[in-house]
């Protein structure tokens, strides 16, 4: 438990000072406690040590997982579970019943398909499209990789966000992007970079359309993340170290 407090106490200043290093606040970084894989007892453990938002892969361990920490917290705890791994057409309705964020929408026919259950559950579910800045095929998202120049992606990523804000059950707040691994520092930065001014210019040419957050940075380049305007950074190892 100590070891678990040191580590968010740590990882909430360098979060900290990356955003005072460009003249934001903290408070608007919102830290994202990446629990995958770990029990529903890390999670307990971490919200003890003052952690609130904590972010799933899998929709069925997102599931189970709630369940187990509602089981002991109670369901006014607080707690904001973010699924933050792509989803398959077939577990839609989990996510739609268990998930509070959504940050990994990369596709339309997932998106209707999450309307129409969340319409069911009467909830409402919060959402970033993810896109892929990077174009490398390991990469999940709308293809954006080139997107400054290529009327074709434009068009796609106008038209999603346009078929976004004709479903109210899932309000757009933004988007998400992974960066490249173990890149340099530069291709790094520029992938964020560019996120942000994708974001910027669909504010501009879509009215209807207002993208304040943007989901991305992991435990090796959040800090590069919040320089680059990052809202959302999904933080596990730095948290809770390595499984063995």
């Amino acid at each position: 438990m100590t070891e678990l407090s040191e580590r968010y106490t740590a990882v909430l200043e360098r979060i900290a000072a990356a955003a005072r290093r460009v003249g934001r606040q903290p408070a608007d970084v919102t830290l994202v406690a990446v629990t995958k894989t770990w029990p529903a007892e890390t999670v307990l453990a971490a919200y003890a040590a003052g952690m609130r938002h904590f972010g799933e892969n899998r929709p069925e361990e997102l599931a189970a997982k709630r369940t187990a920490v509602e089981q002991v917290l109670g369901m006014d705890s607080g707690i904001v579970w973010h699924q933050i791994g792509t989803l398959q057409s077939r577990k839609t309705g989990l996510t739609a019943v268990h998930a509070d964020v959504f940050h990994a929408l990369d596709r339309l026919k997932i998106a209707h398909r999450l309307a129409r259950e969340l319409a069911q559950n009467g909830r409402l579910l919060p959402t970033f499209l993810e896109v892929n800045v990077s174009g490398e095929a390991s990469k999940s998202g709308f293809d954006v990789s080139n997107w400054v120049e290529d009327a074709t992606q434009q068009d796609k990523i106008r038209t999603a966000v346009r078929t976004m804000n004709e479903l109210p059950a899932l309000p757009l707040r933004g988007l998400m992007t992974m960066a490249p691994w173990d890149a340099p520092e530069a291709e790094i930065r520029a992938v964020f970079r560019q996120t942000k001014r994708l974001a910027d210019w669909l504010n501009e040419m879509e009215t209807a359309v207002h993208l304040t957050d943007l989901s991305m940075g992991m435990t090796d380049d959040f800090e590069l993340a919040v320089e680059e305007g990052a809202t959302h950074v999904r933080v596990g190892r730095a948290l809770f170290g390595t499984r063995t």
